[in-house]
C-alpha cells in the first residue's frame, strides 16, 4: 500500500530540480529548537508520515531516508511503510551518523540545503565542517519545504497568560535583575533567547503554541535598559502588556526579531547560546556586533527550583499520584468485571483522573499505554487506528504525566494483568533492583549526570541486557518536561554546566525492552538534595518525588536483598501516608492493598 508520504517526497523532489538541490535535509526543529513543534514546523513528520518527536529526514532525487535511534525502530519501520523512505539507524540519540551519510554521499561540488531558520547553529558548525571533506557547500536561504507543502498551517494564534502567585514564586524584576548580573559576568551588555522555555519562565508567561508544554512562540532581547519580547500579533492582551510595560519589557512583532539584531548599536557585546539558537538568527546579527557563545543564564536558573516552588512541587505529587490511584483502581476493576479495555481506553482514564485533581492544566505529553509487546516501544503511543485491546495475560506499561501550576510530572509504571510469567518477573525485578540504586546515591557535588548512569545499569548489565535510552531527564516547574542541563545517561554532556545541583527535578528511569514481547520502565521524579559534608567535600543525593505505588506482583522479591526490600517498604509507605487524605472508595481500597510491606505479602 502506497503511502501519502510518497506523494510527499515527490513534491520535495520537485522543489530540489527547480533549485538544482542536491539534497534536503529536514530536522525536527522549529525557529527555537523545540522538542514539541506547531503544526507550521511538522515538516518532517509532513514529508515522511514519521510521527516520533526525535528524527531526521534526507531526501534526495533518487533516495530518501529517515535517521532515527533505537527508540523509535519499531514505529519508523510501521510508519514508513509504503512511502519509499528508508529507515536509518542512529547508534544513539545525538549521533551525527545522518551528517556522516551526507559527507560520503553528496555528489563533489553537490549542494545540501537546509532552512536555516530551524538548523540549530552548533549542528550547522559540525554539517559545515562534514561537508567540507567532500567538497559540498550548504545553503540555508531555501524553504523546500514551504515550497512543497501546499496546505502548510498557520502559525499559532493562542493568548499569552500570566503565571501568577502562588505558583509564580519568583517575580519577573527580579529574574530580569539575576539575568542582567549574569551578563556584566559575562561582559555583554545584551542577551538573546529563543527557547521557548527560557522566555517563558524569564518573563512568568504561559501558552498554549505547542503541545503539552505551555509555552509560547516568541524571542526575547535583553539589554541593561530594556526587553524586547518578539511575540505574534494579537497574543497579549492590553492588560498584561501594560503589566510587561510596568516591568520594562516592551512587546513587538515575532517577525522583527532578525531586525532587532541587525540593528544592534556598535561595539555591542551579545551573548548567544550556540545550542539553542538557529543559524538564521546568528547570521541576523549586526556585522559590528560581538558574539559571546554560552549557555543561557536562565537555563540553570530554572533548573534550580526554590525552596517554595518544591514545596508546590511536593504537593502536586500528591495531586498526580492520587490521580493515578484512581486509574489503577479502575483497571483492577474493570478487568474483573471483564469490561473491554483498550489502550486507549487507559489514556481516556488517566486523563480524566488528573483533570480531576487541583491545578490541572492539561497532559505534560502523549500518554504511552502499551500493552506486551507494544510496552517494548519506548516511544510507543496507541492510534484509533492502531491500539491493541487488553485481555488475557501480560504486562501493562503505562507513561504519563500532566501539567499543573504548580509543577510538572512524568511517572511510569508497569501492572500485571492476569498472569506474569517469571521471565517478566525477573526483568521488572532487574530494571526496579536500578531504579533503587540510583535512588539510593550518594554523590560529590560536581559529579555530571553521566556518572551516575552505570548505577541504574548494573543490576540490568548482571542479566546481560540493557536499554536504548538515557536513565533520567531533567523536569522543569509547569514547564518542559524535558528540561536540561542536567541528564543522566551514557552520552550525557561532559560540560560543566551540566553537573547536578540541589534543587534540580531529574527523572529515574531505567528499563529493559524485549522486542514483540514485553518493556519493562519504572519511573520516578528524584530531587537532588544536599546530603552533608566530610572531610572529602560536599556530598549530594536524591529525594524521591514521585507517589504511587509499584505493582509487587510483578517481581521475584526472592532477587531484591535487604536494602532493596527496605526501600520499597519505606516508599510504599510514604506513599500510603501522602496519598490517603487525596483518595476514597475504589482508589483508597486499591491504595491500601498496594502498598502492604513486602514482609506481608
Amino acid at each position: 500500500m502506497t503511502s501519502p508520504a510518497a506523494d510527499h517526497i515527490r513534491a520535495v523532489r520537485d522543489a530540489l530540480a527547480r533549485h538544482g538541490i542536491s539534497a534536503l535535509l529536514i530536522p525536527s526543529a522549529d525557529p527555537h529548537l523545540s522538542e514539541y513543534l506547531p503544526g507550521r514546523w511538522k515538516g518532517r513528520a509532513w514529508a515522511s508520515g514519521f510521527t516520533g518527536s526525535v528524527g531526521t529526514l534526507i531526501v534526495t532525487p533518487t533516495f530518501a531516508g529517515l535517521w532515527v535511534d533505537s527508540r523509535y525502530y519499531t514505529q519508523a519501520d510501521n510508519e514508513l511503510a509504503g512511502s519509499g523512505i528508508a529507515r536509518m539507524s542512529l547508534p544513539a540519540s545525538g549521533s551525527s551518523a545522518h551528517i556522516d551519510w551526507l559527507a560520503e554521499n553528496l555528489p563533489q561540488g553537490g549542494v545540501l540545503a537546509v532552512d536555516g531558520d530551524v538548523l540549530g547553529y552548533a549542528t550547522s558548525k559540525a554539517l559545515k565542517a562534514a561537508l567540507a571533506k567532500s567538497g559540498a557547500t550548504l545553503r540555508t536561504d531555501l524553504d523546500l519545504i514551504g515550497e512543497a507543502w501546499a496546505d502548510r498551517p498557520a502559525m499559532p494564534t493562542e493568548p499569552v497568560v500570566e503565571h501568577l502567585p502562588p505558583f509564580a514564586i519568583v517575580t519577573r524584576a527580579a529574574k530580569l535583575a539575576r539575568l542582567r548580573e549574569a551578563m556584566t559576568k559575562a561582559g555583554v551588555d545584551h542577551h538573546f533567547a529563543s527557547t521557548l522555555d527560557d522566555v517563558a519562565w524569564l518573563l512568568n508567561l504561559r501558552g498554549s503554541d505547542v503541545s503539552y508544554n505551555p509555552v509560547f512562540l516568541a524571542h526575547v532581547l535583553v539589554s541593561p535598559s530594556e526587553v524586547t519580547l518578539f511575540v505574534g500579533d494579537g497574543k497579549i492582551a492590553p492588560d498584561l502588556q501594560a503589566r510587561l510595560a510596568a516591568d520594562g519589557v516592551r512587546v513587538e512583532r515575532y517577525e522583527n526579531a532578525k531586525s532587532a539584531l541587525a540593528a544592534l548599536p556598535a561595539g555591542a557585546k551579545l551573548l548567544l547560546d550556540p545550542a539553542r539558537v538557529t543559524l538564521g538568527l546568528v547570521e541576523a546579527v549586526a556585522k559590528h556586533a560581538t558574539v559571546v557563545e554560552v549557555q543561557n543564564p536562565t537555563v540553570l536558573f530554572k533548573a534550580c527550583k526554590t525552596a517554595e516552588e518544591i514545596a508546590h512541587v511536593r504537593t502536586t505529587m500528591e495531586y498526580d499520584g492520587a490521580a493515578l490511584c484512581e486509574l489503577f483502581a479502575w483497571l483492577e476493576g474493570a478487568v474483573a468485571r471483564g469490561e473491554r479495555i483498550t489502550e486507549l481506553s487507559i489514556d481516556e482514564q488517566v486523563c480524566a483522573a488528573r483533570a480531576r485533581r487541583p491545578n490541572f492544566v492539561g497532559p505534560s505529553f502523549a500518554t504511552i499505554a502499551g500493552w506486551n509487546a507494544n510496552g517494548a516501544m519506548p516511544h510507543y503511543r496507541a492510534t484509533p487506528e492502531s491500539h491493541a485491546v487488553i485481555e488475557g495475560d501480560g504486562l501493562l506499561l503505562v507513561d504519563s504525566g500532566g501539567q499543573y501550576q504548580g509543577g510538572t510530572t512524568d511517572i511510569t509504571r508497569v501492572v500485571a494483568v492476569g498472569k506474569v510469567s517469571d521471565e517478566i518477573r525477573r526483568d521488572v525485578t532487574a530494571v526496579l533492583k536500578g531504579m533503587i540504586q540510583l535512588s539510593l546515591a550518594r554523590f560529590p557535588r560536581g559529579i555530571r549526570g553521566g556518572l551516575l548512569d552505570a548505577l541504574a545499569r548494573a543490576p540490568i548489565w548482571a542479566t546481560l541486557a540493557d536499554f536504548g535510552h538515557g536513565t533520567g531527564h531533567g523536569v522543569g516547574y509547569f514547564l518542559a518536561v524535558h528540561e536540561g542541563p542536567q541528564g543522566i545517561a551514557p552520552g550525557a554532556a561532559a560540560l560543566p554546566h551540566a553537573i547536578l545541583e540541589p534543587g534540580m527535578i531529574t527523572s529515574n528511569e531505567p528499563g529493559l525492552y524485549r522486542p514483540g514481547r514485553w518493556g519493562v520502565r519504572i519511573e520516578n521524579l528524584v530531587l537532588t538534595i544536599d546530603a552533608g559534608k566530610s572531610e572529602f567535600g560536599e556530598f549530594l543525593a536524591f529525594e524521591t518525588l514521585t507517589l504511587c505505588p509499584i505493582d509487587v506482583r510483578c517481581l521475584d522479591v526472592t532477587l531484591l536483598d535487604a536494602r532493596e526490600r527496605a526501600w520499597l517498604d519505606g516508599y510504599h509507605a510514604e506513599v500510603q501516608k501522602r496519598l490517603l487524605p487525596h483518595v476514597d472508595g475504589d482508589a483508597r481500597a486499591w491504595l491500601l492493598r498496594a502498598t502492604v510491606p513486602l514482609a506481608s505479602t
